[in-house]
């Protein structure tokens, strides 16, 4: 139905914008697009461990999401962070996030370095929630803590 894929560089310009609507969507935050523009090609650049996902329907990209590694030391193997969900409008409810997630669980299953997903979600933000339970995820016993500059 949907098909997954590492994003290309010509694309940067809309994961920009789709990183904008879902900022503004997903937390009410308007950032900075001079800034996200730097930090996406970094992506690409390779400055950073992270790679981003491209979901397709019929060549048309309809989503996307950031992927970020995390050692654990505790499971000998990399975990992988999903970052920076986000799906048109008018594809939503259709199974573009599962076709996603479901891609990034076989590379998971299949690989003797990872060992799985995590990702973190605005306590607001019960749609998407649901959504990460329905997938099978759960909400464990840690709290994320952070400090941003």
């Amino acid at each position: 139905m949907f098909n997954i894929r590492p994003a290309k560089p010509s694309e940067a310009p809309l994961i920009v914008d789709f990183q904008l609507h879902m900022a503004l969507e997903s937390e009410g935050v308007q950032l900075d697009r001079e800034t996200l523009t730097a930090g996406v090609a970094a992506v690409f650049d390779e400055h950073t461990q992270a790679s981003y996902w491209i979901a397709e329907e019929e060549s048309r990209v309809v989503g996307m999401l950031m992927t970020m590694p995390e050692w654990s030391d505790w499971r000998n193997g990399t975990v992988l962070w999903i970052h920076s969900v986000y799906v048109m409008h008018q594809a939503r409810r259709r199974g573009v996030f599962r076709s996603m997630y479901d891609h990034l669980h076989r590379m998971i299953r299949e690989s003797d370095k990872l060992v799985g997903l995590r990702l973190y979600v605005d306590k607001s933000n019960k749609d998407a929630q649901s959504v990460y339970q329905t997938m099978g995820m759960t909400r464990e016993h840690y709290d994320l803590y952070e400090w941003l500059k």
